[in-house]
């Protein structure tokens, strides 16, 4: 039997294997400590972290209220380097609680979340 760091650990690798960033569309990395949230902007393409923003040198307590207020942080620090699209890479955690909070205050500061590869032109 596996514990919970290991089993969160084998679902994030499968998602990963479904879930890349790109320059058009980076992907949103999700990432819960046992004190701190962080939340970055990845292009995989260039291996390069366009924005970030973090709980990391405050004293906020993780919980819903902290996800939702770093949400609409992270979103407006995307949004300032141009990013309005964006690719949701939960870490392997459930789409609940915090991580749905989180989420969901992105989207309503302004940020468009795509889970699939953008259509091809049809010649």
């Amino acid at each position: 039997m596996k514990n919970r760091i290991e089993q969160r650990r084998l679902r994030h690798r499968r998602l990963r294997q479904k879930v890349q960033g790109t320059a058009a569309r980076p992907r949103m990395a999700l990432y819960f400590s046992n004190k701190n949230i962080n939340v970055q902007f990845i292009d995989d393409d260039a291996a390069k972290t366009i924005a970030a923003a973090t709980t990391l040198g405050t004293d906020a307590k993780l919980n819903v209220a902290t996800a939702t207020e770093l949400g609409k942080k992270a979103a407006e620090a995307a949004i300032a380097k141009g990013v309005s699209k964006v690719v949701v890479d939960r870490g392997g955690y459930a789409f609940h609680g915090r991580v749905k909070a989180l989420v969901e205050a992105a989207v309503a500061a302004g940020l468009k979340i795509s889970d699939k590869e953008p259509a091809k032109e049809a010649k």
